[in-house]
């Protein structure tokens, strides 16, 4: 197996891909020596996953596995026998740290334990995204004007990752970030060419050969575009546009011809991802409570007007891929559990239940998520900012996914409210629970997200589509693969 290390691993979506890759006779191809992550609640989750794998691997029973996230037993109860001794065999690959210059020291030494003696490597792989806050789009919008901003130590969290590819100088690495990379500045140049000029200046003279996963074609040739991967049109129900670079260390590339993944033949939408989970009802927040209104008459008569419309310039749905969907259910399928688990709607306000029902049968109708000023007036949102924000018409406070389409990106700001995440059924009346948030995201029915849910949204949306990733995770097998033959 080859050897992989995990940096900045969130709740282990980028490791669960490769993870899972085997080769031609069912073997699994690697093997995570070290995650790192400093969210204490992700690392419960990559520690219980790394239980997970280690059960599989070894042919044991996975029983006690699903009592627990199933919840018919506790922790304590479970962690007996053959559940607990691949429990203590997995968990020491799981590192809780916040990485940084500080912390550099420990980190190596951890390293340098996991990989043993250099001479006795061989070839391995570092895999991971470093935060990606200070870069995306809507975190530099929430900090117009902040003259912090620049001086984010988030923005240089990556060197961290260049750190260890300079010190151990893996065959081939993977890096993970927002699409904002590319358009993010840093002084007169983007953070991507920042980051590009830093690779190739790498402490100890390793130089890597940066490749796209996307495009067939020389380093020298590509355009900062060019690393752009779009999941949706690789078999994940989502939206999620990422920068990817593939690194091949130059002594190296020279024997590797290039490999690019290869597109599915179509769309993988929200009704193909959540079309078998539980209908489920969502409650009643008493948080914030509305004014006078009577809803249930004022959601009757929004419905009526609604019904009685013609839909303008209704949205064709997308082209499905029937090998895409066929790939996508035995993925999120594969050892799942006799119950759903992690499906339990958040309460809502009732003005906001009011609105996600019309606002759901609006998108039927549309075949597309309604802007708030398509709703009747009296359902109009009670927010400072409706109507105008800044000098733009403000009319995305709500968003309802589509049920024919992949959903729009899945972030961890989900884990605040569902807003953009309402269910396209508008009989569920709610936003998305935790388990289809998952789905969406490509994780296995079986892959238990732990801490309070509001955790658990965070985990799913900084994390990468593990259905993407098991198909860069092969790529890089095939390339590791051919210098071994």
């Amino acid at each position: 197996m080859f050897p992989i290390i995990d940096l900045f691993a969130g709740p282990g979506g980028l490791n669960e891909g490769f993870s899972s890759v085997r080769d031609e006779n069912g073997a699994f191809v690697y093997n995570t020596l070290a995650s790192f992550e400093m969210d204490s609640f992700a690392c419960q989750t990559l520690r219980l996953r790394a239980t997970y794998r280690e059960l599989v691997r070894s042919g044991t029973d996975l029983g006690s596995y699903f009592d627990y996230i199933q919840g018919k037993k506790t922790w304590q109860s479970v962690l007996t026998g053959d559940f607990r001794d691949a429990y203590f065999a997995a968990k020491t690959h799981v590192y809780q740290v916040e990485l940084g210059a500080d912390n550099r020291p420990e980190v190596d030494d951890f390293i340098e334990k996991q990989l043993g003696p250099e001479s006795d490597r061989g070839h391995w792989a570092l895999i991971g995204g470093p935060p990606c806050q200070a870069y995306s789009l809507a975190g530099r919008s929430r900090r117009t004007g902040d003259d912090t901003f620049a001086l984010d130590h988030k923005h240089f969290l990556y060197r961290e990752y260049l750190h260890i590819l300079g010190k151990f100088k893996p065959t081939i690495f993977v890096m993970e970030n927002v699409k904002g990379l590319l358009s993010s500045k840093n002084g007169d140049s983007s953070m991507f060419q920042t980051i590009l000029g830093d690779l190739a200046n790498l402490p100890g003279g390793t130089h890597y050969e940066i490749r796209s996963l996307v495009v067939d074609a020389e380093p020298s040739d590509l355009e900062p575009s060019d690393f752009i991967i779009r999941a949706e049109e690789y078999g994940v129900p989502q939206k999620r546009h990422r920068v990817i670079l593939l690194g091949v260390r130059s002594d190296i590339a020279p024997d590797l011809p290039r490999s690019v993944l290869k597109k599915a033949d179509g769309a993988v939408t929200v009704r193909a991802a959540l079309q078998t989970m539980p209908a489920v009802q969502a409650a009643t927040s008493s948080r914030r409570p509305g004014n006078d209104l009577d809803w249930e008459d004022v959601q009757a008569q929004a419905l009526k007007e609604v019904r009685s419309s013609k839909p303008v310039n209704k949205v064709d749905p997308v082209k499905s891929g029937v090998l895409a969907v066929d790939a996508y259910e035995a993925w999120i399928n594969e050892n799942a559990p006799e119950m759903t688990i992690q499906h339990e709607p958040r309460a809502h306000m009732v003005s906001d239940l009011a609105r996600y029902r019309v606002m759901a049968e609006l998108a039927g109708m549309l075949g597309k998520s309604p802007k708030y000023t398509d709703l009747p007036a009296a359902l109009h949102p009670e927010h400072k900012n409706v109507g105008r924000e800044g000098g733009t018409p403000f009319t995305d406070r709500f968003r309802v996914q589509v049920w024919d389409a992949p959903s729009t990106t899945v972030v961890s700001h989900i884990s605040k409210d569902g807003h953009y995440y309402i269910h396209p059924d508008a009989s569920q009346t709610r936003s998305f629970t935790v388990r289809e948030a998952a789905r969406l995201q490509s994780f296995p029915d079986n892959y238990f997200f732990e801490g309070p849910r509001t955790q658990q949204f965070h985990q799913v949306g900084n994390a990468v589509p593990p259905l993407l990733s098991k198909q860069i995770g092969e790529v890089v097998a095939e390339m590791l693969g051919s210098l071994t033959d």
